[in-house]
């Protein structure tokens, strides 16, 4: 059996290595467009910051690894170009493989609108390790850097160029940051960000980039600001353009449509990770949340299913966290946004609450909202951010999400307790009280 995946990193290797694991036999063969295999993309921030003292500490297994150890045709530089569906072989720029199986597990890429002057030196985007080097390199020289986008990379990029010393302004078209949380809960970030020296500029949109052969200004709508160094990101991109006349069903946005198996509607042909999408089991519908976690998933299973060992994906209920200076952003399910784009009837609750017991030293507050059913009362999502223990509790709320609890339900919940930890009853059973 010939087995070809494009793309080397999360999804792609993933499910090669329960390919060689069951099958010591199958001919696996991998290709990748650029030259660096399975690594994690998540710490590119910190090894900007110098939090993590080297791109090598990202790398889980180099290439010569899947080659060597595991019986891969690991290939670097080969970008796959075109499907042919009916002949069931990929092809590239002087290269053709055949396939009994292909997964397509090609990821995203930033998006870069076509903005005047996008071309100038200095302007970078973070997504690969090669795009992160040049920007560290770019960085020696640099010291005033406007961020242009207030999502999750946006905010790590903006909190470590910070940490370095430089004068930041982040640029948001939106009247804050964090859009994927409620209006009550961003204002925090927007007090750590500020307490950081950074400079907030929202409902604001970028024109073009001003310079001669390097970027010295981003020019908006509201005016110019002075720059060194410009980082975009205002999100990403499914890469599915070469898919192109094969008949593959694509959502909206690009997305591989999968089912829970990983298969697309094109017989012999998977896809998985940030080029497909993902069923929400709180939205009860395919979605597209790009992240890590839902990568490696994805790209296990679809593994599976091509060595005829299915089991199915059960689904994401949009679970994500974020360190941002000294609080933690966490959040699950839906936003209240999100709630009433679907018409559900709802109730919000909120509080803010101590992490840990009360009469214990130094505790931490948590601003907490519970989103729930106005009927069924099942909760439907959470957001916690605070300084302490908040990656805890959401992962509580995603478990509750994951098995459709009821809010009621949370307050049975056996969870851990001592006084340097919790109090008697956790934060997230005291704000399900109040309902």
């Amino acid at each position: 059996m010939r087995y070809v995946i494009i793309g080397g990193d999360a999804a792609g290797m993933s499910a090669a290595m329960q390919i060689v694991r069951a099958d010591q036999k199958a001919k696996v063969t991998t290709l990748e467009m650029g030259e660096v295999y399975s690594y994690a993309q998540c710490g590119l921030p910190y090894v900007v910051g110098g939090v993590i003292d080297s791109f090598d500490s990202l790398i889980a297994r180099d290439v010569e690894t899947f080659r060597s150890k595991y019986g891969i045709d690991a290939r670097v530089n080969h970008e796959v170009t075109a499907v042919d569906v009916e002949k069931q072989t990929v092809s590239g720029n002087g290269f053709s493989v055949d396939y009994d199986k292909l997964l397509i597990a090609t990821g995203a890429s930033p998006i870069v609108p076509p903005w005047d002057g996008v071309e100038l030196a200095g302007i970078h985007t973070v997504k690969t390790i090669p795009d992160t080097k040049a920007l560290v390199e770019d960085l020696k020289d640099a010291e005033r850097i406007v961020v242009v986008g207030g999502g999750y990379i946006g905010l790590e990029m903006a909190e470590n160029f910070a940490q370095l010393g430089k004068k930041v302004t982040m640029i948001e078209r939106n009247p804050r940051l964090a859009g994927i949380f409620d209006p009550e809960l961003s204002e925090n970030v927007h007090v750590e960000a500020k307490k950081h020296g950074i400079e907030l500029r929202f409902e604001e949109s970028v024109e073009a980039f001003a310079g001669k052969e390097r970027v010295t200004e981003v020019v908006t709508d509201k005016g110019r600001i002075d720059a060194d160094l410009v980082v975009i990101a205002i999100g990403v991109r499914p890469n599915t353009s070469f898919l192109d006349g094969t008949g593959i069903h694509l959502s909206g946005n690009g997305a591989i449509k999968v089912d829970a198996f990983m298969k697309t509607n094109v017989e012999n042909i998977f896809a998985a990770g940030d080029c497909a999408t993902q069923y929400h089991r709180v939205k009860e519908r395919d979605d597209y949340i790009p992240l890590g976690t839902h990568a490696n998933k994805q790209g296990r299973l679809a593994g599976c299913s091509m060595i005829g060992k299915p089991r199915p994906f059960q689904g994401i209920v949009g679970t994500s966290v974020i360190k941002f200076f000294e609080i933690t952003l966490g959040r699950t399910g839906l936003s209240e946004a999100e709630i009433e784009e679907l018409g559900y009837p709802y109730k919000t609750i909120e509080a803010s609450i101590p992490h840990i017991a009360g009469y214990y030293p130094e505790p931490k507050k948590l601003d907490i909202r519970l989103s729930y059913h106005a009927e069924t009362e099942q909760l439907l999502g959470g957001q916690i951010i605070g300084k302490e223990g908040v990656d805890k509790r959401i992962d509580v709320l995603a478990t509750a999400l994951f098995h459709r609890m009821r809010i009621s339900e949370l307050e049975d919940l056996d969870l851990a307790y001592a006084p340097p930890y919790n109090g008697v009853w956790d934060p997230i059973q005291q704000v399900a009280r109040r309902k």
